[in-house]
């Protein structure tokens, strides 16, 4: 499988124990992080809340009416302030397409806490997991995961915001079985659980990236058992494997 990126190939590195604090300011800090220890299927071993969760969202469709190009596009914000001051938003949507010539991914997560005081601090938490599947040997893919946590005039405020993106790449089409599927919404149930306001932010934050590595887990192995299909291998590349790149932006602020 060849992906062309059209995005700076970042060092691939584990989930980070530590956090930006401060908002984003600029292009320079909209950096996406690949968790090595999950980079590629081939490799064998790797208080009231308000808003409601969103349920696992399933984009059945196939990218052969857009011209061989994929789109997906996901979002999340947590708005918080002194009449709703703890709001949790999350959101855990499967993208699949089949053979794809290009991909345009964006995946976001918003967290703002604005005008609350020390006293009657708020709490924001913003997550947003996006999976997306694709099968082609040459790959034109721009993916960008960004996550942005921001404290407006609030003092003593708790705000989370924290994007996962997942990439699956299979040299031919295949579609996620009922049971694949069925982890995945059980991993979303989880996701939700993280709602509960009692639950410190590094706990959220610790969750998050372990409820990520079980998706990367399942998608490395049902990437693995997807058909190899009839493809053309050039001299210099003698073998195309099933890969699954995962992209994580976390910011507490």
């Amino acid at each position: 499988m060849k992906v062309r990126p059209q995005y700076p190939d970042h060092q691939s590195q584990p989930l980070p124990s530590t956090h930006r604090a401060s908002g984003r300011t600029g292009l320079a800090s909209r950096r996406m992080f690949r968790l090595g220890i999950m980079a590629t299927a081939a490799l064998g071993t790797l208080g009231a809340v308000a808003g409601a969760a969103q349920a696992v969202t399933i984009d059945e469709g196939y990218s052969s009416d857009h011209g061989g190009m994929a789109f997906a596009n996901n979002e999340t914000l947590a708005l918080s302030n002194i009449e709703t001051p703890t709001t949790f938003q999350d959101s855990f949507t499967i993208h699949q397409y089949g053979a794809v010539d290009s991909a345009n991914l964006r995946n976001d997560a918003t967290a703002e806490s604005v005008y609350c005081s020390a006293d009657a601090p708020c709490r924001a938490v913003s997550l947003s997991f996006q999976i997306v599947t694709m099968a082609g040997t040459d790959i034109h893919l721009n993916a960008n995961n960004y996550s942005n946590a921001d404290n407006v005039h609030c003092a003593g405020c708790e705000t989370v915001a924290g994007a996962y993106q997942f990439v699956v790449d299979t040299p031919a089409a295949f579609t996620l079985s009922d049971s694949a599927k069925a982890q995945l919404a059980t991993i979303h149930r989880e996701l939700n659980a993280l709602s509960d306001s009692k639950l410190s932010i590094s706990d959220v934050q610790s969750q998050a990236d372990a409820l990520a590595l079980q998706v990367a887990s399942i998608l490395k192995n049902a990437a693995a058992t997807s058909p190899e299909g009839p493809i053309v291998r050039p001299l210099n590349e003698p073998s195309f494997t099933p890969t699954v790149k995962v992209y994580r932006d976390f910011q507490q602020h």
